[in-house]
């Protein structure tokens, strides 16, 4: 990364692998990032590992090294941008069931995905007419930006896409007895590449998935060249990026998530921190009023000079 006026280098991390022992690689790796002053959150399972950093640029190369140089792990996929305000407020390690939460056992995404391709490759594969493209993230997450003809999915959670893609398969299949080529792809690479995995085990062959995900595709592709449409919803104070990874002009509703734009939040519809024009006639009073008591706590944290805990 060039130098920038940005006090701090962000990395998005995963790896999947065979650990045979996550309890036993804990200690070292939340020591790795104390040592280096970073915050953020860091899981570990059996499938491999999975996380977002930030700290000071050397600390988070020194922490990445450190992550590449242990042999489960030096296949590592990490994306990098920055930020000019720390993005987390703790330091956390933990141990999971999986890194990436489908809820469906035995998908062997470390040796079973489907094939990787390349962001300068992405445009030639999504325009082929007999691709089908498929956005696994979250319709909250499609709202503001995905590839032009890609298919929302329309879930909820990560767990709600097994549900989704079996009956999209019997559709497939009553269209034609060939099977197509497939093509996903997600926010850093990690719900795709196990998406990819999934979709395998139902017996689909020609799966592909985007290396990296569309953080490493807006960092690589020229805007000029770009096949992407909108910005890209993060999981962090962030919100959103866009083209070249800059910041983009969005805040979270807190109520709902939906990522909201300045008109949006001109709407006489959005109150900060309980509703938005999202949510506003969904929500009950006693929800409001959960959501005003939350507002409060933050402002409040705020004017004393404090990070309120839940404000990320």
């Amino acid at each position: 990364m060039t130098e920038s006026n940005f006090s701090y280098k962000v990395a998005a991390l995963y790896h999947f692998a065979v650990v045979d022992d996550p309890a036993a690689l804990k200690p070292d790796i939340l020591a790795a990032c104390e040592a280096n002053a970073l915050k953020g959150t860091i899981l570990l399972a059996s499938e491999g590992i999975n996380g977002t950093i930030a700290g000071a640029p050397d600390a988070i190369d020194a922490v990445i090294a450190f992550l590449r140089d242990l042999p489960q792990f030096t296949g590592l996929e990490v994306k990098y941008s920055e930020a000019e305000d720390m993005p987390f407020l703790r330091m956390k390690v933990r141990l999971k069931k999986e890194i990436v939460t489908m809820g469906v056992d035995g998908i062997d995404a470390a040796r079973a995905k489907g094939d990787y391709v390349d962001p300068q490759e992405w445009n030639a594969m999504i325009a082929d007419p007999d691709t089908v493209v498929i956005d696994t993230r979250n319709a909250y997450e499609v709202a503001i930006g995905s590839f032009e003809g890609a298919i929302n999915p329309d879930t909820e959670t990560f767990r709600d896409f097994p549900a989704w893609f079996d009956d999209f398969a019997k559709q497939l299949q009553e269209k034609s007895e060939t099977q197509p080529k497939i093509a996903m792809f997600c926010t850093g690479g990690i719900r795709c590449e196990k998406a990819t995995a999934y979709v395998k085990a139902q017996g689909f062959d020609d799966v592909h998935h985007l290396k990296g995900g569309i953080l490493k595709y807006l960092e690589n592709v020229p805007e000029e060249q770009s096949s992407w449409k909108g910005d890209c919803f993060l999981f962090d104070q962030r919100v959103a990026v866009g083209h070249g990874l800059k910041e983009s002009d969005y805040d979270q509703c807190h109520a709902c998530r939906m990522p909201l734009n300045a008109e949006e939040r001109a709407s006489n519809k959005y109150v900060p921190g309980e509703a938005c024009p999202h949510c506003y006639d969904t929500r009950t009073e006693e929800q409001r009023a959960r959501y005003r008591e939350r507002q409060r706590q933050v402002e409040k944290a705020a004017q004393e000079g404090r990070q309120h805990l839940g404000s990320s």
